[in-house]
């Protein structure tokens, strides 16, 4: 399926110059003079080099459908992640830097999509949000409520998010798991 330059968005897939990329960041600019244009961090899905490229609006790319399939995450050994086809229950260990970032939000259990492209897996997709606790938030400064400020805050992960000042330790939140920023307090 062929889409507009400017109409990538992060996450897509395209076909480039005969490889299989992933859009990871996209910034649109419309310079004073001449054509809008994107501005595409791109990560190839079959060897992990990355490319920045830019897309003109005139310019269209291949979109590239993959097949995806329910797995569940098992354990990690190592820098391998082993997942399981939750139909054929067979097992599959990838290596931890094909989910880059995300990786540190898997959990035990935790179900996720694999994507395949001609039978291989390349990319593992999680939950867009996940619920984790607060193990360590700096203290509130006097008066800093009064501003729209956020404090930093260390997840049962390891991972450090950003949170509003009335969040403390202890508690559970809702976390974006691409983005790695507060979303809300867990229900």
């Amino acid at each position: 399926m062929k889409i507009s330059g400017v109409d990538i968005r992060p996450g897509n897939i395209i076909e480039y110059e005969g490889g299989i990329w992933r859009a990871v960041k996209i910034q649109h600019t419309q310079p004073g003079k001449g054509g809008a244009y994107m501005q595409v961090e791109l990560k190839n899905l079959i060897d992990g080099r990355k490319n920045n490229v830019r897309f003109r609006s005139a310019e269209s790319v291949e979109r590239v459908r993959l097949d995806t399939t329910d797995f569940q995450f098992l354990f990690a050994e190592g820098d391998m992640l082993t997942f399981m086809d939750k139909n054929s229950y067979e097992q599959v260990s990838l290596p931890r830097d094909l989910l880059g970032d995300a990786a540190a939000f898997l959990q035990d259990g935790m179900d996720v999509v694999m994507e395949l492209y001609n039978e291989r897996p390349i990319s593992v997709q999680l939950p867009d949000t996940i619920e984790v606790l607060i193990v360590e938030a700096d203290a509130v400064v006097k008066g800093q409520t009064a501003s729209s400020s956020y404090k930093p805050a260390i997840l049962e992960n390891g991972v450090r998010v950003m949170v509003p000042p009335h969040i403390g330790a202890g508690t559970r939140i809702v976390v974006d798991v691409y983005e790695q920023e507060y979303v809300r307090r867990a229900d």
